[in-house]
């Protein structure tokens, strides 16, 4: 497509048919092309939109110069390709030349769909991703260049010449002061969103990175305050990862960008657009996989980054500190472009990689925690700052420290400031970045303000600063457990007799209203699990599947893994099995028997999905014992005891549920799943929030749990819990089996063994070695021999030959383990 003589490359999805239906502009992050959001867009052709793609200027097969989204040139671009959507026959039109339009796009793209809603009201709905309100706040925050992202930017473009010449003109100044001037910023604000705030007014989702130093909350934050101020809907989704790698949480973010045009393109009213606020919480990794484990907290309404503060006391005497004489050697945070792992993911599994200078840095402590502290926004300081120059700059970081004394940085996240007039002194109030970070009961916090950082420009004259305390440190906690323990409403009291009197409704008229379940099959009387080609479809989607043409069986007396990369499927096939959802093909048989909502066979199952829901003014023991009594089962059938010997939680068990950690409400929810001693036991994530010897007590309980004559299913990510608790597996991706059957097949019959050596194994040793009895073949590999024994062989035997060949024996063990197995059989999926 030729615009003003620049080609601007297209594609263009859509489905065979005659109605007409909404148009989606997906747009590609910096650096990037059409190309990467094409998945997307063949997806939402087959949900139903006619979706074009474009590569940006100066990006992919399109021409012209870069211009960071100008009005007159990017954002133009986008109101010529409206155009051209207006006037083809698969679009819906609100009116001539006005078709029903949504933008979406991550970073780059993100911006452009913000700006495209501020310059073009054709626009109908946005969903833009980790980008920014205003690109001279983001690149200059509070008057500090940051650099490191600045070269990035650049060198991902391909160089200063691919710019529009006055852009690369404003950097090559900025970068050679180090201090954005006056026309700088004035150039990324006119080509930013906030240029045009008064003019966005269509419904918006605005997906924000947690670890992104680049475009960090703050710039959604300051998003949603302006678009819901012109009263359009506004929904905010915190995710795990950012620029500065971790997870993106691809799926999910694009299913909920679905939803929200579904809504508001679609015009469908029972659509699911999500919650107001949600916020993605890291809760660990699994020793198997190495994946992040991820929760989602949400609220009803988005309580931005400050409110419902919390005081913290900070102490520390006045301290003098420099600036070294060329602002090195820098202290380091972030170290943007590192993607992948990035030490923001790292940062979030608490492992600390913050580096601080002696000499070049302040720093005021808490004292610990009493309790566990919920930090969710910007917490904010006042502080004392004097220079023996007129301005100062300095780096501020909040650190969680551990009762080892490790400390860690919360994403990686540092907030720059110029101090001006600083010669004289100068109090100051500090907004540190935000946060979604759980404090430990018996940490501290530790704010420190730095000289230097590696990211950003700081001054190369040598100073000294001294800073002081102006007040405690006040850290906002809108998703904390304080915020649970209003007074319940009064519908918490009758909605349960409600709900007993609805059910009985339901009991008396439901055989008038619902398909005869299918007749039991006497034969599988005494198996607990037997699946036939079931299937779960997508939502809005005739050919997408989360499960498909599944079938597998579990005996009496197997502990069964559930296995698979995320989105495989296991939730979905759970959730399933226990009745919470119908399939759409196929079937699930429990003792011979087929599931359906409210089928009687499911009270032999006990069951831990997803979580379990707990009313946080009860006690651990009340929750359980109110859970058991809505069954109607005779309390001695509970087994209460065992359930909460298994629970281990002491004395917490009289407190009431809302003062429990996250551990601690994952122990109570396993504890409920095994009341009454269910047959069949299902178990989603079970360790998740446990520590080591929880990890190691629950895999014991599972084994105990099955040698009694019931089975077990569990779905993990810790492999090498797996291996060591489970007797079979099933491995799922893409909805479908990849294998069943006993761990040891799966993982290999034990006739492999890798034995490591102090020296590498010259060739004729592994000769001898294959020439033994009992010994198959024996091959030279990195760091020892791998050897394959025959059906007289013996791992003992052969430890022995290797002893009196002389071999620097160091280990012997199996060849593969699970993990291998699992990534040998998922690939670069997993």
């Amino acid at each position: 497509m030729s615009i003003d003589g620049v080609r601007i490359d297209t594609s263009y999805f859509t489905t065979n048919g005659t109605d007409r239906r909404p148009a989606v502009l997906l747009g590609h992050g910096f650096g990037g092309s059409k190309d990467d959001v094409r998945r997307q867009a063949e997806d939402l052709a087959r949900d139903g939109y006619a979706v074009l793609t474009w590569s940006a200027r100066g990006f992919g097969k399109s021409t012209g110069k870069v211009g960071l989204n100008d009005p007159k040139g990017e954002v133009a671009d986008v109101s010529r390709l409206i155009d051209w959507l207006a006037k083809q026959p698969q679009v819906r039109l609100d009116k001539p030349g006005d078709p029903r339009v949504g933008v979406a796009g991550a970073s780059y793209g993100g911006a452009i769909s913000l700006l495209a809603a501020g310059h073009d009201r054709r626009v109908d709905a946005i969903a833009p991703s980790i980008t920014y309100w205003n690109l001279s706040d983001a690149l200059f925050p509070n008057g500090v260049f940051k650099k490191l992202w600045a070269g990035i930017f650049v060198n991902s473009a391909g160089g200063c010449d691919k710019f529009d010449p006055r852009i690369c003109a404003m950097y090559q100044r900025v970068a050679q002061s180090g201090v954005p001037d006056a026309q700088a910023e004035k150039m990324l604000e006119e080509r930013s969103p906030s240029a045009v705030a008064q003019d966005i007014k269509v419904p918006t989702l605005l997906v924000q990175g947690q670890t992104d130093s680049l475009f960090p909350l703050d710039q959604a934050d300051a998003a949603a305050k302006a678009i819901r101020a012109n009263g359009a809907p506004v929904d905010v989704d915190w995710i795990a990862g950012g620029h500065d790698g971790g997870d993106l949480e691809s799926s999910r973010v694009q299913s909920r960008v679905a939803g929200w045009f579904d809504r508001y393109l679609k015009d469908d009213a029972s659509a699911d657009t999500g919650t107001a606020f949600r916020v993605t919480r890291t809760l660990g990794a699994g020793t198997g996989d190495g994946e992040t484990r991820l929760t989602g907290v949400t609220a009803d309404t988005y309580p931005g980054l400050e409110g419902d503060d919390h005081r913290i006391a900070l102490t520390g005497r006045a301290q003098d500190f420099a600036n070294p004489a060329g602002a090195s050697p820098p202290a380091v945070s972030a170290l943007p472009g590192l993607g992948g792992g990035g030490l923001a993911q790292l940062s979030s599994l608490g492992v600390g990689v913050s580096l601080d200078f002696p000499g070049q840095y302040a720093a005021f402590e808490s004292a610990p925690v009493r309790d566990d502290l919920q930090i969710t926004g910007s917490p904010t300081v006042t502080v004392h700052v004097k220079s023996t120059t007129d301005d100062a700059v300095l780096f501020a970081k909040l650190y969680d420290v551990g009762a080892n004394g490790q400390q860690t940085l919360p994403s990686q996240l540092v907030e720059p400031l110029r101090v001006e007039g600083a010669k004289a002194g100068k109090d100051v109030t500090i907004t540190l970045p935000a946060i979604d970070h759980d404090l430990d009961d018996g940490h501290r916090l530790k704010l420190v303000l730095a000289s230097t950082d590696l990211g950003y420009a700081s001054p190369t004259a040598p100073a000294t600063y001294t800073v002081s305390l102006k007040g405690d440190l006040r850290v906002p906690t809108a998703l904390s457990e304080k915020n649970t323990q209003a007074p319940l409403p009064a519908w918490v009291w009758w909605l349960p007799l409600a709900g007993a009197v609805l059910a009985l409704v339901l009991v008396v008229t439901g055989r008038r209203r619902t398909t005869a379940p299918a007749a039991p099959e006497p034969e599988l009387a005494e198996v607990p699990l037997q699946i036939t080609h079931l299937s779960k479809r997508y939502a809005r989607s005739a050919d997408r599947y989360a499960v498909r043409d599944l079938s597998f069986r579990v005996e009496k007396g197997q502990v069964l893994g559930l296995l698979g990369p995320n989105g495989a499927g296991k939730t979905t096939t759970l959730r399933m099995l226990m009745g919470l959802i119908r399939p759409d093909g196929g079937e699930v048989r429990v003792f011979g028997h087929a599931i359906a909502p409210g089928a009687p066979v499911l009270s032999r199952v006990g069951a831990f999905v997803e979580g379990a829901g707990f009313l946080p003014h009860l006690s651990g023991r009340e929750n359980l014992e109110l859970y058991w009594q809505a069954t109607g089962r005779p309390p001695e059938d509970a087994h209460l005891e065992e359930a909460l010997e298994i629970a281990g939680l002491g004395d917490a068990l009289a407190r009431a549920v809302r003062t429990y950690s996250q551990g601690m409400r994952q122990r109570l929810a396993i504890a409920q799943a095994m009341l009454g001693l269910p047959d069949l036991l299902i178990l989603d994530e079970p360790t998740n929030g446990l520590d080591p010897p929880q990890i190691r007590e629950m895999r014991e309980v599972m084994i105990r749990y099955a040698a009694a004559g019931r089975t077990v299913i569990v779905s993990s990510h810790l492999l090498a819990e797996v291996e060591q608790s489970c007797t079979h597996l099933v491995v799922m991706d893409h909805g479908q089996l990849v294998q069943a059957g006993p761990v040891k097949e799966i993982v290999g019959s034990g006739d492999t063994l890798l034995v490591g050596t102090a020296v590498p194994v010259e060739e004729p040793v592994a000769e001898k070695v294959a020439a033994l009895p009992g010994v198959a073949s024996a091959v030279t590999t990195d760091g020892g021999l791998l050897v394959r024994l025959d059906a007289d062989g013996s791992a003992a035997r052969l430890v022995a030959e290797l002893v009196r060949l002389e071999v620097p024996v160091e280990s012997v063990g199996p060849h593969r383990r699970l993990e291998d197995a699992f990534l040998t059989l998922i690939g670069e999926t997993a």
